[in-house]
């Protein structure tokens, strides 16, 4: 049963639609169709007028006799509301034929806004990541798993709390150790970002990656690169999300100081958030831990060092709390259906029609 709430749903995107949709740019699937549909509608009532018209009229079989009115007496005012009914029904028909002839427009470009954030998740797959980290919950079939396959549920588990939520997200996803690679660009394609995410969490695939060194410098300059050849460098509402164990003191990379290669995200306020992985170790127990934690602190970011389970489960809730923001795409849309809007509109004049003739005496009286 439709409910209330999905058709007002309905009739505000019709009307959204007919607000951008211009008359010129429509092309039609079924042209012939609505064409011999008008043209059997008005052969039709030709056809009863002339039937109507060549019908003998009887007095006091096909007329009615009424008192006779002083021509004096005004005329009301209101006599045409009575015909308000088939104004309606008449206006109706040319969205009805519009409707049958299928019309669509064949590009479509818009500005769109919608709730979501770019985020690039990046995963550490060094050698390190063998160690283990206890997680029931996100891996239930083997809890005590190394940590990162923990990381890579914990990637799942973030990319699926965006899925059910309200935000529409542009992801993508970065596998790093010596090197990063882009493992998929930029999408809007949950299904996608999932796949490769379950691909990259294959034990054979994690036990053929080639580069078994952490380098969590070279992840966030080749995060800041794709943000750069996507040219969302400038665009608000960009984030990064680090799951690594932390291993690494590095801070020179390609000649590059770790500062300078942040710099780049403080400049297009793009915040870091590293989820450290180390099982059983709490901030400060490992050495890197303040490096990192100011460096990304630095970014507007935040540094979560998850010693557990719990604490893992507590930072992605944050993260995904944090990432409440609004981005604008340009989207484009070929052939795009531009049915509804016009059967939308004859329906609900039909519609309106059969309710003030069936539901309104007034409206039932002699013209």
């Amino acid at each position: 049963m439709i409910s209330l709430d999905q058709i007002l749903r309905l009739v505000n995107d019709n009307v959204a639609a007919w607000q951008d949709l211009r008359i010129a740019s429509l092309q039609f699937w079924h042209r012939d169709m609505a064409r011999l549909a008008l043209i059997a509608l008005l052969a039709v009532s030709l056809i009863l007028l002339i039937v109507r018209s060549s019908i003998r009229r009887m007095p006091g079989r096909h007329r009615i006799v009424v008192p006779a009115l002083l021509t004096s007496l005004p005329r009301s005012r209101m006599r045409l509301v009575v015909h308000t009914p088939l104004v309606l029904f008449l206006i109706g028909l040319p969205f009805f034929i519009l409707a049958l002839a299928d019309p669509y427009t064949s590009l479509v470009s818009q500005d769109v806004s919608f709730p979501g954030r770019r985020i690039s998740v990046m995963i550490d797959a060094s050698s390190s990541m063998h160690a283990p980290f206890t997680a029931a919950k996100l891996n239930p079939r083997s809890p005590t798993e190394a940590a990162f396959f923990t990381a890579v549920a914990a990637a799942e588990r973030f990319v699926r709390m965006r899925i059910n939520g309200k935000y529409r997200d542009l992801v993508a996803l970065v596998e790093f150790g010596n090197q990063a690679y882009v493992i998929t660009p930029f999408t809007n394609d949950y299904d996608n970002i999932l796949l490769s995410i379950a691909l990259i969490g294959d034990p054979v695939e994690f036990s053929l990656f080639p580069d078994q060194g952490t380098v969590i410098a070279q992840a966030i300059e080749q995060s800041t690169e794709l943000f750069k050849m996507f040219n969302f460098l400038e665009a608000s509402g960009n984030l990064m999300v680090l799951f690594t164990d932390g291993e690494d003191t590095r801070t020179i990379v390609h000649g590059r100081s770790l500062d300078d290669i942040l710099e780049s995200a403080v400049q297009s306020n793009i915040p870091v958030y590293l989820v450290r992985t180390e099982y059983d170790r709490k901030l400060g127990e490992i050495i890197p831990d303040a490096l990192w934690k100011a460096s990304v602190e630095k970014t507007g970011g935040k540094f979560f060092a998850a010693a557990d389970e719990a604490s893992l489960l507590q930072a992605i809730q944050e993260i995904d709390a944090a990432s409440s923001g609004t981005i604008q795409i340009k989207q484009y849309t070929n052939q795009q259906p531009r049915f509804s809007i016009f059967a939308v509109i004859a329906a609900g004049l039909w519609a309106g029609s059969a309710a003030l003739k069936l539901g309104v005496p007034y409206f039932q009286k002699l013209p």
